[in-house]
């Protein structure tokens, strides 16, 4: 099992309804890759002062599980994903910062 972790940084937050709907957006279209075996999504907790660390601070967090490698190569390769990162950067432009790693807690 590995998952493949995304730190989502918005450069200027949208509205929570829309974060939601591209939260939302991204669970789905990664689910219907059929290649996916979960994905979980949260809104980043700021605290206060983060913004002083120069550092890619998130706006969302996503957490994709995949069997292995050749899973995730074609989750990525799945049709709508790109319509849909394409649509949101468009819209509200953003970075993203992932790392693929086994599970962190038992």
């Amino acid at each position: 099992m590995i998952n493949h972790t995304m730190i989502v940084s918005f450069d200027q937050s949208p509205p929570t309804a829309e974060l939601d709907q591209y939260l939302t957006g991204i669970e789905r279209v990664m689910l219907d890759t059929g290649f996916v075996e979960s994905v979980v999504t949260r809104h980043h907790i700021p605290i206060p002062g983060e913004e002083a660390i120069p550092a890619l601070i998130a706006t969302a967090i996503v957490q994709v599980a995949v069997a292995d490698t050749e899973a995730l190569a074609k989750a990525f390769t799945a049709p709508g994903l790109h319509e849909i990162i394409n649509h949101w950067q468009s819209r509200h432009p953003y970075k993203v910062a992932w790392a693929n790693h086994e599970r962190l807690a038992a």
